[in-house]
């Protein structure tokens, strides 16, 4: 249950993006903070999605608020700190779980489209969430976890644009750790393999070596809490079974 003054992050707001369907990597992370203490902004593309992830949350006592729209539009960024502000007063987390493989195959393959897609999910979109969040996260001397990827430490063939939109996001990731360590927020980044959810087993079979959620969970919630107190820049790579 969500209660502000109990969990490791009891009293704590946490803004996550991409919790509009359930089962995947952002559920997990949204329902993972809001079991630790934290009340929730859920933020998703998919207006239903969302609305029903938050409903499921208060089913189990999380206190939760949706902020649904296109996450690679400036306004919707800002609508959804403005809702973190509305209703809860502060903001202290922010989790960019939006994004993923959009493209796979050959590099010459790839049209101008593809690329601009992919850059669209995983970099604009960390891009413009983190901008909009700097003011309450400064506040609150509070943190920004992003997503890469194990693509950025072990490229693969098929995977370059996937791969270079990642490596952005590690890129942005370090840099903002430098230029908002005076503003006292923390900037870091989890570098996952591939995560064992019901799509990726549906298109990857049952023996991809995958991480678990529950890794991506800690991980994220590790990051994001005070026994990373003085931790920032950092990619973390997250490996499943080799």
């Amino acid at each position: 249950m969500s209660d502000a003054g109990g969990g490791a992050f009891g009293g704590k707001v946490v803004l996550v993006t991409g919790v509009g369907r359930a089962g995947q990597i952002g559920n997990a992370v949204a329902l993972a903070f809001g079991r630790a203490g934290a009340r929730i902004v859920a933020c998703d593309r998919n207006a239903v999605g969302v609305a029903e992830r938050v409903r499921e949350f208060a089913a189990q006592g999380i206190e939760a608020k949706p902020a649904a729209g296109d996450l690679t539009q400036p306004d919707v960024a800002a609508l959804a700190v403005e809702i973190a502000l509305r209703h809860f007063e502060r903001l202290d987390v922010v989790v960019n779980v939006a994004g993923g493989l959009t493209t796979y195959g050959p590099l010459e393959q790839a049209t101008i489209a593809d690329f601009d897609r992919e850059i669209a999910i995983n970099v604009k979109t960390t891009f413009l969430m983190s901008q909009a969040a700097i003011e309450p996260l400064a506040r609150t001397h509070g943190a920004i976890v992003n997503f890469a990827s194990m693509a950025y430490f072990e490229p693969s063939a098929q995977l370059a644009v996937y791969s270079a939109a990642k490596a952005a996001v590690a890129g942005l990731t370090q840099s903002l750790a430098v230029e908002l360590r005076d503003r006292h927020i923390r900037v870091n980044a989890i570098a996952p393999s591939m995560v064992r959810t019901a799509e990726n087993v549906a298109s990857a079979g049952p023996g991809a070596g995958y991480v678990e959620l529950d890794q991506i969970t800690a991980g994220v919630l590790r990051l994001a809490g005070p026994e990373s107190d003085g931790i920032t820049g950092q990619i973390v790579p997250i490996a499943g079974p080799r």
